[in-house]
């Protein structure tokens, strides 16, 4: 069976919502499974993103186009709901009996997660199910804005419940192209945590890089690369906890992103350990006459006020 799979969002300006975490990470980590799944069950699995859009509409009207262009047999748009902080669940929507007999089986499954049954719903209101011409589906795996939901939330179990809602098929578990789990190491955790993608998310900010020199991967699945960059941070920090972010981890995180004014003399610290390590100078923690002078040749170059001090204009240059 050819599939259409629309990760949803993933296109700016088209971005999704967000709650304990974002819905295009969300998106696109499970469409990436389920796509990855379905061919290992012997389906053809079409990728119905856009490479980029202009608009919301040109976003939409694009994935439509690929699934029509492509003549796949069931067009598939994974979403995550936000609402309230209060309402939970999981929903599919359908706009025609064909369409119906493949939410069914869907949801059904994403319920056996323990997810609250919010029914399968009209969508005739929702572009791409009024679009495309095959039979179509959009589901609402759950709520990223309930805590609830969060609890219940594992990327791999809602793959393997939505492919084997689509097919009936006991799904191959295989990892996911394209993240941490496929760069070795141990056996690789498949649970998505929020408390990982925050790290990944402000390493990234603070521009620690991987073993590879290379932003990291924001998927909230915790991996040898972010494991590697977290290290590299606790010991920039003279943090003694290796590779794991602790409490002193994200104290430091904290103080950093804080932009807490630092001037010469009057400053020590962990941020100003991290301004030394970004303007290439000795990392003491003590703002002195040699960081001074690092910071000024900094605004020089960066073409803000040479002053010394590091303050909104450094911070801005400093902090991604």
């Amino acid at each position: 069976m050819k599939f259409g799979i629309d990760m949803g969002h993933n296109a700016p300006p088209d971005t999704g919502a967000s709650g304990w975490a974002k819905e295009d990470d969300l998106t696109k980590a499970v469409g990436t499974r389920v796509r990855a799944k379905l061919a290992a069950l012997g389906h053809i699995a079409v990728n119905c993103n856009p490479s980029s859009a202009y608009s919301v509409l040109d976003s939409l009207n694009k994935r439509v186009s690929i699934a029509n262009a492509q003549n796949v047999d069931l067009y598939v748009s994974i979403h995550f709901n936000a609402f309230n902080g209060n309402a939970n669940g999981a929903e599919v929507f359908a706009v025609s009996s064909s369409g119906e007999r493949y939410a069914k089986p869907v949801l059904s499954e994403i319920v056996r997660l323990g997810f609250f049954n919010r029914g399968v719903k009209d969508g005739s209101h929702l572009y791409v199910l009024k679009n495309t011409w095959m039979p179509a589906i959009l589901i609402e795996c759950c709520f990223i804005d309930s805590w609830r939901d969060r609890d219940l939330y594992d990327t791999e179990r809602m793959a393997n419940a939505i492919v084997t809602g689509l097919t009936g098929q006991s799904p191959v578990v295989t990892p996911p192209p394209n993240t941490e789990q496929n760069t070795g190491g141990s056996t690789p955790p498949t649970s998505f945590d929020a408390q990982v993608l925050k790290l990944q998310q402000q390493l990234n900010q603070l521009q620690i890089r991987d073993r590879n020199n290379k932003p990291l991967g924001e998927d909230g699945l915790i991996g040898p690369a972010t494991r590697f960059a977290t290290q590299r941070f606790n010991d920039l920090m003279a943090i003694t906890s290796g590779d794991t972010a602790s409490a002193a981890t994200w104290k430091a995180i904290a103080e950093i992103l804080a932009r807490p004014i630092l001037r010469p003399s009057h400053a020590t610290g962990k941020a100003v350990r991290y301004v030394q390590f970004r303007i290439g100078t000795a990392i003491d923690g003590i703002f002195g006459s040699q960081t001074a002078t690092a910071v000024r040749r900094f605004q020089l170059q960066t073409h803000i006020t040479v002053d010394g001090i590091v303050g909104p204009q450094c911070w801005g240059k400093l902090l991604v």
